[in-house]
């Protein structure tokens, strides 16, 4: 089926939004058949089947769930921040910089560009249209940040070609992967932003980490922003989270205190804040509301909805609905229902090959995503009828 493109759509009224961050657990099967690519062994087309098989099975099981809004999981990327790149990597360094340390030790690393300009090779809206294909539910599509882009050229920019023109172009290039995101389809895009957490950590071994770096990767965020419609812009959300990649985070060691007044600088229409995995996720909830508050107080402004994650990807322990419901109910004590929604902490698996250590396999993982989808989406609309029946 083919329907027609889906326009921005209206927060639901008289319920609490929910919705994913992004990326789903890829089939073994999948993470196989891109390996044997990359090695010769499969064709580009027995690969692009593969993806379609996973891109059909992803939205017919999240469908399942009772989600209002769907995602394609990000089956066909190798990472959350890598996509712009293609699938031809000229001008690209394979090594570059760390960009994060994780909690069990492995690290990731940033692509270097080493050929001039920087340009977007494909588009997250490449993957709403395929998506928009085999559904005519609303859609959802999470985008890499400028800021992690910006981290691909060093300070001094690389020859004739100064970081201030590179860093013009990656905001040219993600204002227009949110443009052409809404313009195939989606409902809502939500821009990936797991870096800002990280950026508060003082870790000498991803040198371009710092406290003096979160300021610049707000500037950054907010002029992608100004270049969006009014009505694009308040159904962007950006997501934060202290990481998940193998079943470990990078940054939960950083006091959300110290970003969460930060972040609130971006004008975004919506935040997604993971919360469920934090010693005290009503303390989360707290700071958020906090800021809410400071934010109408100073200067009268809008407030933003705020999704908190409820769910925990990077564990196989299944949340209640019950548990879910209770969190969001306790959120509504900082936070009002009206700007209240819920989410999943991260992404499921932001990049492509994941062997999902303390799940056993990303079939299994993939499973149990699903299953936590489905109480979220529970989870919620129980919280919304007690909320609505006037609980505390």
């Amino acid at each position: 089926m083919t329907p027609a493109a889906s326009t921005v759509e209206a927060w639901p009224a008289g319920r609490l939004p929910t919705e994913p961050v992004g990326s789903l657990p890829r089939p073994a099967r999948l993470q196989r058949a891109v390996l044997d690519t990359d090695t010769g062994l499969l064709s580009a087309e027995e690969l692009a089947a593969e993806q379609d098989r996973a891109v059909r099975d992803t939205l017919e099981r999240m469908a399942a769930t009772g989600s209002p809004i769907l995602s394609d999981g990000e089956q066909r990327r190798e990472s959350f921040a890598s996509y712009p790149l293609g699938t031809s990597f000229d001008g690209i360094a394979e090594e570059g910089p760390v960009f994060a340390v994780f909690a069990d030790g492995h690290h990731r690393v940033i692509p270097s560009l080493s050929g001039t300009p920087f340009r977007f090779r494909a588009w997250a809206a490449d993957d709403v249209r395929h998506a928009r294909t085999l559904t005519g539910l609303p859609l959802k599509q999470a985008v890499v940040s400028p800021s992690m882009l910006s981290l691909m050229v060093p300070a001094e920019g690389i020859g004739d070609y100064t970081r201030e023109e590179f860093l013009d172009d990656v905001v040219a290039g993600c204002a227009e992967d949110i443009r052409r995101c809404f313009a195939a389809g989606a409902s809502r895009v939500t821009v990936d932003f797991t870096e800002g957490r990280l950026a508060l950590r003082r870790d000498l071994r991803a040198p371009w980490a710092g406290p003096e770096a979160l300021g610049g990767f707000i500037d950054l965020v907010n002029r992608v922003l100004d270049r969006l419609a009014p009505a694009q812009r308040a159904a962007v959300g950006v997501h934060t989270c202290p990481g998940n990649d193998r079943d470990s985070a990078h940054s939960a060691d950083v006091d959300y205190a110290e970003l969460i007044p930060e972040l609130f600088q971006i004008d975004a229409g919506y935040f997604l804040v993971q919360a469920a995995s934090e010693q005290e996720p009503d303390r989360v909830a707290g700071l958020v509301g906090r800021e809410l508050r400071r934010r109408s107080e100073a200067d009268g402004s809008r407030r933003p909805r705020v999704l908190f994650g409820v769910t925990v990807p990077t564990s196989p322990k299944l949340e209640t609905a019950e548990e879910i419901r209770d969190q969001l109910v306790r959120a509504a004590r900082f936070v009002p229902p009206e700007l209240l929604g819920s989410t999943d902490d991260c992404g499921f698996s932001p990049y492509l090959i994941d062997e999902k250590p303390r799940h056993g396999s990303p079939d299994f993982a993939r499973d149990v995503a699903f299953a936590k989808i489905a109480a979220r989406v529970r989870g919620t609309a129980l919280a919304a009828e007690e909320l609505a029946g006037g609980a505390p």
